[in-house]
């Protein structure tokens, strides 16, 4: 199993560390933890109106977490909350088998092999998970 799950893009995509670090003085944080696995992640937002000026995140979990908060890491900056609301939702139906994810972001079609593996699908919603608190902590 961790053969297929840990491929080569999903690793690239954790050592990439899109947006790792946490912010000074965030519009809104939030962290939220997967009690199953020991996964935790914080992510804070700073606002420019609708569009997420700044995002920071800290990873305390799997390379599928770390992959995943990696993403949002690269493509939230400048993106809309409602914009980033279709990414979450695209990544929750890719990981139910309704297609690709790349219509949103291209890098969250490599957690396809995780779609397998339902145990695992937290993992990598986890940092959607956060992103969503983050915003709602910023309003």
């Amino acid at each position: 199993m961790a053969e297929q799950l840990y491929q080569a893009a999903i690793v690239g995509l954790a050592r990439a560390a899109n947006g790792k670090g946490r912010l000074e003085s965030p519009d809104g944080s939030a962290t939220v933890d997967n009690p199953l696995c020991g996964d935790r992640i914080t992510i804070d937002v700073r606002m420019d109106g609708e569009r997420v000026a700044a995002l920071g995140h800290q990873v305390r979990g799997c390379l599928l977490c770390e992959a995943a908060a990696s993403v949002i890491g690269a493509h939230a900056t400048g993106a809309t909350r409602a914009e980033l609301a279709a990414a979450s939702d695209a990544a929750k139906a890719m990981l139910k088998g309704a297609g690709p994810a790349a219509a949103r972001w291209p890098e969250l079609d490599a957690f396809t092999p995780v779609r397998a593996h339902r145990s695992r699908h937290s993992c990598v919603l986890l940092p959607f998970e956060a992103l969503t608190k983050a915003l709602a902590a910023a309003e």
